[in-house]
């Protein structure tokens, strides 16, 4: 079977079956090799190694735009997801009574931040997502005019439960508020335009899907949004001219790159920007890829008669698939494959798999046979 990203670039492919991205992705060699040059330039020549490195933060910014259809000019590199998701959180100016809507839940990387408006005299309402999952048609329901902000992570960590952008978008719009996404449990094996979307504001971290180091991250704004934000936490870059270090009472740059406020992460940057080439050239074959993996997986797990909690239908499946098998303890089950060297995410409530795009259908029948043989929790006791 061939794989749309290249498995020789992936050495953990020699030592792990590793279906775990949803955790923490795999750097490519390509990655790695482009930390250790800028690493040994450090190490040998200080200022003068690191300095290019600096130069091309326009370059990275540029490769990060085009992968998700946007302009450099709306692209800042930050650390985290939280931290794109505070740009916009703290830098809007809520009034008493502005409504924030999102999902029960949520990562806290895109709570907290939402959640913290309230002592700004912002009201957030959480969506009971047992109940009902934040669709076009349930947001059309909950939305008001006093709503400012729908956020929601495009995909779920927990289930891997894929939202709609575009349909969400439309309704925010259609009632004056913005649309802002977590995008970190997506993009890397999901395409995203954010044109065609329509989405206001787009975050997260490079350290899964993505492929690149932890401690990384990216924010998109949409340039008409630039201006409306407040500057909530400036740093000596985000000055229009920052080498005029002492003009304290100029004008911040006039794109999104203000929010960046001090010095960048650029090895960080450096690795997001190396891992996006390696992601761009199979395109949406990614996607199209992990969705037959995941689908390969579920069919075997349903044979065992697995409860699988990830929805499965075309429009909002994943990369990402979280199962219980009966009588089994789930955490002991992870266990089990840890030790059968076939890495996944185990918790109470299920066993997560999510392969990337240069796993293969034999690392899924690998994993399936691993599960059948795993001794059920009655016959161990």
């Amino acid at each position: 079977m061939k794989t749309p990203l290249d498995r020789a670039l992936f050495p953990v492919t020699e030592h792990f079956n590793y279906l775990n991205h949803a955790a923490v992705g795999i750097l490519p060699i390509p990655v790695r090799d482009a930390i250790i040059e800028f690493v040994d330039a450090h190490a040998t020549t200080g200022i003068v190694g690191v300095w290019p490195y600096d130069l091309r933060l326009t370059e990275y910014r540029s490769e990060i735009a085009r992968f998700i259809g946007a302009d450099a000019e709306e692209i800042a590199v930050l650390r985290n997801s939280a931290d794109g998701a505070n740009a916009i959180a703290a830098g809007l100016r809520w009034e008493p009574g502005d409504e924030i809507i999102l999902g029960d839940n949520e990562f806290p990387s895109n709570a907290y931040p939402w959640l913290a408006c309230r002592d700004l005299g912002a009201k957030v309402r959480l969506i009971e997502t047992e109940r009902e999952r934040l669709t076009p048609d349930v947001l059309r329901k909950h939305i008001s005019k006093r709503t400012r902000v729908v956020t929601v992570s495009w995909v779920s960590f927990m289930d891997g439960y894929r939202h709609d952008l575009a349909g969400l978008a439309e309704v925010a719009h259609d009632h004056g508020a913005l649309l802002c996404v977590d995008v970190m449990q997506s993009l890397g094996a999901f395409p995203l335009d954010v044109r065609s979307t329509g989405v206001d504001a787009v975050y997260a971290g490079g350290a899964k899907w993505l492929m690149a180091l932890q401690g990384v991250s990216f924010l998109y704004v949409r340039k008409a949004l630039i201006d409306r934000l407040r500057l909530a936490a400036p740093g000596w870059r985000s000055a229009a001219n920052l080498w005029d270090f002492l003009n304290y009472e100029q004008a911040p740059v006039n794109d999104a790159s203000r929010f960046e406020g001090g010095t960048v992460n650029f090895v960080g940057a450096l690795s997001l920007a190396k891992a996006i080439e390696v992601l761009a050239a199979p395109g949406r074959r990614i996607a199209e890829h992990v969705l037959e993996l995941t689908d390969r997986l579920c069919d075997g797990l349903q044979r065992m008669g697995a409860e699988i909690a990830s929805d499965r239908s075309p429009e909002t499946s994943s990369a990402i698939v979280t199962f219980k098998l009966p009588q089994h303890d789930p955490i002991e089950l992870g266990r089990i494959l840890q030790k059968e060297k076939i890495i996944t995410t185990y918790r109470t409530n299920g066993v997560r798999v999510s392969p990337h795009g240069y796993n293969t259908e034999r690392e899924i029948d690998d994993l399936l046979t691993a599960v059948s043989e795993a001794t059920p929790l009655a016959a161990a006791t």
